[in-house]
């Protein structure tokens, strides 16, 4: 049964959770592309607070790229799920491989999204990185660990829905953890949603240009 009508939905209920950062000039809202970006809108237009993109990229297992072994950010940082790694015994070769050709995947939808525009001001702001669902959480774990690096007042993660043991285990890594629902088992991000189609670059765009657009600045 879908706990969400689709991100929009998804992107309002979240919105109630995170009201206490309303028509703050110091809040940031970062969301993962690409299925990040409706649900971070939704939240930025509620709150009234300046919205943007970090981009990260899973790193698939080959033969079962859904599945993650790790991510990498814009930064070049990268994050890997050892155990993953470890239990398909993937070299240190395929690891660098696959890295490199989602870099520039990851690059392209910098170019995208961007353009010519500066990347946000991250130093003592408070940073809610946004996402439609945690599963093994390796993307959003990359993002926290870039966004580690440029000296935020406060990082928060919020996504609608998590894998329970993911949203646990980010209670460690950052400030403040919001999962409105963790049911278990989990099956997957996209068991909970009605509709779960994904999000395109050209969405993504039009998004983001219409976050820019909002009061909040």
């Amino acid at each position: 049964m879908a706990l969400f009508e689709d991100r929009v939905d998804a992107g309002k209920k979240l919105a109630k959770e995170l009201s206490k950062y309303a028509n703050r000039s110091d809040v940031l809202i970062l969301a993962l592309p690409r299925g990040g970006v409706p649900v971070a809108f939704e939240v930025a237009k509620e709150l009234n607070v300046k919205m943007d993109v970090f981009i990260v990229r899973k790193l698939g297992v080959p033969g079962n790229e859904e599945l993650a072994m790790g991510a990498i950010s814009s930064d070049n940082v990268l994050v890997l799920n050892e155990d993953i790694v470890s239990s398909f015994q993937i070299s240190e070769k395929v690891i660098n491989m696959v890295s490199e050709n989602e870099l520039k995947e990851l690059k392209r939808r910098e170019r995208i999204y961007r353009g010519d525009r500066p990347k946000p001001e991250i130093s003592d702001s408070t940073v809610i990185l946004i996402d439609d669902g945690l599963a093994t959480g390796a993307t959003m774990r990359a993002a926290v660990s870039a966004i580690k690096t440029k000296n935020p007042a406060k990082i928060v993660v919020a996504v609608p829905t998590g894998a329970p043991d993911t949203c646990e285990l980010f209670k460690m890594e950052v400030d403040e953890v919001i999962c409105i629902a963790t049911p278990e088992p989990f099956y997957g991000v996209g068991a909970w949603y009605g509709n779960f189609s994904q999000t395109t670059d050209e969405e993504v765009c039009k998004l983001l240009d219409k976050a820019r657009a909002l009061p909040a600045r």
